[in-house]
Order: structure tokens, then C-alpha cells, then sequence
């Protein structure tokens, strides 16, 4: 064992074991309020197809609402929910970042708004942001397994909701309630603010809510510059929705628009005129006729960037939702639920002043579930989707064509539950049909079937297994590309003959659920037939050219945490997650696999008081895919101390202090394209204020 695996394993158990005795101590100090007995929280997954409580889904599932999520609430949505057991990020500056969840991203990770599929450009480029505020959200449901079958193969990996308030599901009891929240950040000078107000009078509600940050590059440690150039994020975002609420449901629409201005850090033009011949790469004057070079791919290169004018993202969005659902409109149906969604996105790549490339995607999505009565004990749930989207790239790198893709299907889950014992099988049938300008149409029928079992085996303690067989069609980037993309210093080539991946997944999971100390615990493997990722041909330099292509691929890892309750108000956790991805039949690694993590944390609340001291080990990644570069481990340290302002005239406050990597140590994600590039934010002090009336 080398001495960094013994130093990182020393410091590890140093850190959980200040966290157990710090918190034994608080323990002593404080006094006893009760026995130190809790109940996971019982809360309703919302994108859950039987609408379940969290501890009744079989499958993997976090829900991030509350204290919790205003307090780690980032620029970005993968910002914000990295940390979470199995989730990253792929962070690229501050103004774009995707969830990253068991090492999968995009196209294997849905994001959704109430449920509908979000209409941005995040699925085609890391550097793309993701739609949705999340300032303006009140919760995020990460859905993992069969559970997220439901919403197709670009789910394989797993579902993200954004639950929001723009469509209001009931009439406030005093005719009105809001919040406003406004935040201070030290690292990137961040200014943040949010306001949201829901009124209504009988049978009729309204809201309106509007968001605006503004950061500038923010500051990272022991880097060749005190700030990361093109790290700036300004954003603002406005909802107005009406709902009409019925004694059996409800029906309303809301419409947003946010507009979006943030830099693209490591974007350079020195490879632009890189060209394929055949599978060689030619740049500049130079061909390469044996894809080594006879120089070393995992060497820094210094060249001469220039940071005068760093290329800038300028992006508008507007958006329809419209939402509905009733309740026992027939005999047998207990409930009928509607969601859709109609977005028009553009962003404009600026470049010394210049518009460089234009991205749109004009699309929409809709989804109705029909949810039955109890048949012989069976209750379920069937449904369909439609989907379009319209995307195109113009300019020096519309590296894609002018696109359609439209999508259908039919889905089925039925639930029966038998004394301890809970069974759920669902299935789902697609219907995709991809055509580009000048290309030559692609048609794939995925179909995904999945059936879990769970098992209460002694009170409190439940064990789960988990089986899906899930498809995904190739999206229209595999499909089509065919040209120079900047942002991931790549020339992009697609395969129209692609056909669909085939995922064979198997998760086992283990919680316990009741009393002082609670866990929960899943190992999972998946095995790909026919996975689509981009093959390295050819390298010059830091510029890469990739053929879309299809191998056999193997995902394995463990995620979990640990929670033991000294007594109410107290608590320490330790958490931790691993996943291995790599071709089958020594093919090696897949790239950008995020490194291993081990953390613990203690928690604390007493009167008006409450925080949290977290500590994390991120490992070193050396299991690398070829031609790609490893990234050191570090540590990161986080704290938050908040205060519950006393209640005036019903309105409830809090001032809360949130601290991210204290410590100040250089942070790389290997997750990210640009992980050299763009290390992590520095030492980072949030003062926040949030009120509630």
C-alpha cells in the first residue's frame, strides 16, 4: 500500500473521529430533550409515477428540500447538488455545471422541471448551462434505477426533478404568502436575490417570482492567476402562473423566461483549423500518421492564452409549462395527471465582440398518467409521452446540423404489496426518429422493462433488489456531428448507423429506516451492449479527434451514508461513494469517471441555533481512459451556522453563514472537460437571508 493510500486513510480517520467525539461532546453539553429515537422523513416523491413517499419507492431515491438546499444552493444546478452520495458534477466555470450521477451524465441523465423534460442545449456541450433557477426551487428529486425507467432511455442513468412553485397546486389559507432571500458570496463577489409571492381568492391562484445573480471570476488557490477568467456568472429569471384549484384537482400554466450571461473559461481558438484526414488529425501544417507523436499526452502545456477577451455566453429562454390533475374522474381511476412543457432557447458564443456560433432548440414535451384502483391488490399506473425537439448550430462551430428529433411512448407501472413484502415491475416502449439536414434519417424503438422487490424483513430495516433491461436510441450529436467543438478542444465525428444501447442493470440496496441510527446503502453494476461514447482516433497537442462508436461497457460502484442521532438536535454522518467505469475486454478505462469521495459530517440545532462542520476526502483518479490526465485527491472542508430570527407579524426568518473549502486547497474535478483548466472555487463565505410570510 503507498504512502499516499496511508496518509489519506490517516487523515479520513482523523476526521471521523473529531466528528464522533466533538459531537459526543455537544451531546454532554446540551441538554436531554427526549430519547434518541427518529423516523426517516416521509416525503412524497413528486416524480414518482404512484406518487410515493421516498421510504415506499423501492429503488434509490434523494430528495434535497428545506434548510438543506437553500443553504448549498450554488450558481448552478451540479454545483448545487454535488456532495450528494453517487452525485458530481461536471462544472465549467460558473455559469455551467451538470449533474453528474453514478458517474453518467448526459444523454444518460435526465433533468426536469414538475416532471417535463427541460428544452436547453446542456445535453450537447458541458459548456451549455442548464435551464432552471435554483434559487427559485424548493426541492430536487434524484431518481436512480428502475424508478427513472419511466422517462426514457436518456434516463438510464438516473432523473434530476426541479420542483418548483410556478404553477400554485392550492389557494393560500391567508389569501397570500411569499418569500424573498438575498445572498453575499466573498470568492466571487456574489450578489443574489430572489422574491416570490403566491395570492389567490377562491377557486383562483397566481404567482410571480423573479431571481438575479451576479458573480464575477471567482478566486482559486495556488493556480497561475488569483481568479479563473470567464468564470462570471449574471443571470435573471422571472415566472408569472396562474392555477384554477378544484375540489378534485387543479389546472394552470406558467410562463418563464431567464436570461443568462456567463464566460467560458480554457475556451481557445489555437486548434480551430484542425481538420480530420481519414482517422488522423491535421493542424496547423502538421500530420500525424501514427497517433502517438513521439511526446508524452499527460505533460501541461504552456502556451500563450489569451485572457483579454474570454469567450461569452449570452442566452435567453422562454418557457410554457402547463400542469394538471384530477382526482377520481371515473370509476376505477383515481387520478389523471397532465404535464408539458414548450421552451424556446438561443444563446449566442461571443467572441471579441463578435457572435461566433448560435444554438437553438425549439421544442416541446407532454406526458399524461392515468393511475387506476387496486385491481386483486395490484395498483398502477399507465401512461404516454410525446417529445420534439428542433436544434441547430450556426457558425464556427455548428459541429452539428440542423436537426429534428421526435420521440414517443407508451409506459406501464403496476406496484403490489403484500405484508412486508412490496413488488414493482414497469415497462416502456419508444418510438424515436432523428433526421438532419443532409443525413440520412435514423429510426430506433427502444424498450426498457424493470422489476424491484423490496423487503421489511424486521421493523425499521428494509433490503431491496433492483432489475431493468433499458434502451436508449443515439441522440442526434452521435448521430450527425461532424466538425470542430472548441469548448471540449474536440473534432466531433457521428456515425448515423448507430443503433441503440442496451443497459442490463442490477442494484442492491439496504436501509434502515427507524431508531437512533439510520442508513442507507446501494450497490449497483450496469453492463452496456453496445454503449455510444466518443473514441479518441487521433491527438495533437490538447486537441482530440472522436468518432462516436459503440463498445461493451461495464459501470460498478457503492454510495451510502450513516447517520447516528445522540439525542434531538444532534447528529453525525459519515457518507462515501465509488464507482469503476470501463470498456469490457481490456479496453480500458472511460474517461472523466469521478474520483472516489469519503466524508463525515455532524449536525447540530438547539433553540434558534443550527449547523453543520463537514469534512471531505476526494481521492486521487489514476484509473484514466487513454490520452486523458489524472487529477491529484484534496480536501474540503465546508461549515454553515444559521439563526432562526424570532417570528413578527408571521414572518419567519433566517440568517444563515455557509463556508466552502475553508482550507483554501486546489480543487480539480476529473468529471470536467476542463478539469486542468478550471480548478474549483477557492475559500468561499455565503451570508444569506430568507424569510418567509
Amino acid at each position: 500500500m503507498n504512502g499516499d493510500v496511508m496518509h489519506t486513510r490517516s487523515i479520513l480517520l482523523a476526521a471521523a473521529s473529531f466528528s464522533a467525539v466533538s459531537t459526543a461532546a455537544w451531546a454532554n453539553a446540551l441538554p436531554q430533550s427526549g430519547p434518541a429515537s427518529t423516523r426517516v422523513e416521509d416525503v412524497v416523491v413528486t416524480a414518482d409515477a404512484l406518487g410515493r413517499s421516498g421510504r415506499d419507492v423501492v429503488s434509490n431515491v434523494a430528495v434535497l428540500r428545506g434548510d438543506e438546499l437553500i443553504q448549498r444552493r450554488q450558481s448552478t444546478l451540479g454545483e448545487t447538488l454535488t456532495g450528494l452520495p453517487g452525485v458530481n458534477s461536471d462544472t465549467f466555470g460558473g455559469g455551467a455545471s451538470r449533474p453528474v450521477i453514478r458517474g453518467q451524465t448526459a444523454p444518460r441523465v435526465k433533468v426536469l422541471s414538475d416532471g417535463s423534460a427541460l428544452m436547453d442545449a446542456s445535453e450537447v456541450s458541458p459548456d451549455h448551462a442548464v435551464g432552471g433557477e435554483p434559487l427559485l426551487l424548493e426541492g430536487v428529486e434524484i431518481l436512480r434505477g428502475p424508478s427513472a425507467l419511466l422517462y426514457g432511455g436518456n434516463a438510464i442513468g438516473g432523473v434530476v426533478n426541479l420542483i418548483a412553485r410556478k404553477i400554485p397546486p392550492r389557494v393560500p389559507e391567508n389569501g397570500g404568502e411569499g418569500v424573498p432571500e438575498f445572498r453575499l458570496g466573498t470568492a466571487d463577489n456574489e450578489e443574489a436575490g430572489v422574491i416570490g409571492l403566491t395570492a389567490g381568492a377562491g377557486s383562483f391562484a397566481i404567482r410571480v417570482e423573479a431571481a438575479g445573480r451576479r458573480t464575477d471570476d471567482y478566486e482559486v488557490p495556488n493556480f497561475d492567476e488569483a481568479t479563473l477568467d470567464g468564470s462570471f456568472n449574471r443571470s435573471s429569471t422571472a415566472t408569472l402562473g396562474l392555477s384554477w384549484i378544484g375540489s378534485r384537482g387543479h389546472l394552470g400554466a406558467a410562463y418563464t423566461e431567464q436570461r443568462s450571461e456567463y464566460g467560458l473559461p480554457g475556451h481557445s481558438h489555437e486548434y480551430e483549423s484542425c481538420h480530420p484526414h481519414g482517422s488522423k488529425l491535421h493542424c496547423g501544417g502538421h500530420d500525424h500518421g501514427d497517433g502517438d507523436h513521439g511526446h508524452d499526452h499527460d505533460h501541461d502545456h504552456d502556451h500563450d492564452h489569451d485572457h483579454d477577451h474570454v469567450p461569452i455566453v449570452d442566452l435567453i429562454s422562454k418557457r410554457v409549462d402547463v400542469r394538471g390533475e384530477i382526482q377520481n374522474p371515473f370509476a376505477g381511476i383515481e387520478r389523471i395527471r397532465f404535464r408539458g412543457g414548450f421552451t424556446d432557447y438561443r444563446h449566442d458564443e461571443i467572441d471579441d465582440g463578435e457572435i461566433a456560433t448560435t444554438f437553438t432548440n425549439e421544442g416541446y414535451d407532454a406526458r399524461i398518467e392515468v393511475q387506476h384502483a387496486a385491481i386483486g391488490g395490484v395498483r398502477g399506473v399507465i401512461g404516454a409521452q410525446t417529445s420534439r425537439s428542433d436544434f441547430a448550430a450556426v457558425g464556427a462551430e455548428s459541429f452539428i446540423p440542423e436537426s429534428r428529433t421526435e420521440n414517443h411512448a407508451l409506459f406501464l407501472v403496476e406496484e403490489y404489496v403484500a405484508g412486508d413484502w412490496r413488488f414493482e415491475g414497469a415497462l416502456r416502449q419508444e418510438w424515436q426518429d432523428a433526421r438532419a439536414r443532409g443525413r440520412p434519417d435514423a429510426e430506433h424503438k427502444p424498450f426498457s422493462i424493470s422489476g424491484a422487490a423490496s423487503w421489511t424483513f424486521t421493523p425499521g430495516y428494509v433490503a431491496s433488489v433492483s432489475l431493468a433491461r433499458s434502451q436508449r436510441a443515439p441522440t442526434a450529436q452521435e448521430l450527425y456531428a461532424r466538425g470542430v467543438h472548441l469548448a471540449t478542444n474536440t473534432y466531433e465525428i457521428g456515425d448515423p448507423d448507430l443503433d441503440v444501447e442496451t443497459a442490463v442493470s442490477i442494484e442492491l440496496g439496504l436501509k434502515k429506516i427507524e431508531g437512533a441510527t439510520t442508513f442507507a446503502a446501494s450497490l449497483y453494476r450496469y453492463d452496456y451492449d453496445g454503449y455510444v461514447y466518443a473514441r479518441t482516433l487521433d491527438q495533437f497537442e490538447d486537441f482530440r479527434l472522436i468518432r462516436y462508436t459503440q463498445a461493451d461497457a461495464r459501470f460498478a460502484g457503492i454510495e451510502g451514508q450513516i447517520t447516528h442521532d445522540f439525542r434531538p438536535g444532534l447528529s453525525a454522518t459519515v457518507f462515501g461513494d465509488y464507482v469503476r467505469a470501463e470498456l469490457k475486454g481490456d479496453g480500458g478505462d472511460l474517461p472523466r469517471i469521478p474520483a472516489g469521495r469519503l466524508g463525515a459530517r455532524g449536525d447540530f440545532y438547539q433553540g434558534a441555533w443550527s449547523g453543520n462542520l463537514e469534512y471531505v476526502h476526494v481521492f486521487t483518479q489514476d484509473r484514466i481512459a487513454a490520452f486523458e490526465r489524472k487529477t491529484p485527491g484534496y480536501h474540503m472542508v465546508n461549515a454553515t451556522l444559521a439563526y432562526d430570527v424570532p417570528t413578527i407579524a408571521d414572518i419567519n426568518g433566517q440568517v444563515f453563514l455557509r463556508g466552502t473549502n475553508l482550507l483554501d486547497d486546489k480543487a480539480l474535478n476529473h468529471a470536467s472537460f476542463i478539469s486542468h483548466l478550471a480548478p474549483l472555487r477557492g475559500r468561499n463565505l455565503v451570508l444569506g437571508f430568507r424569510a418567509r410570510f
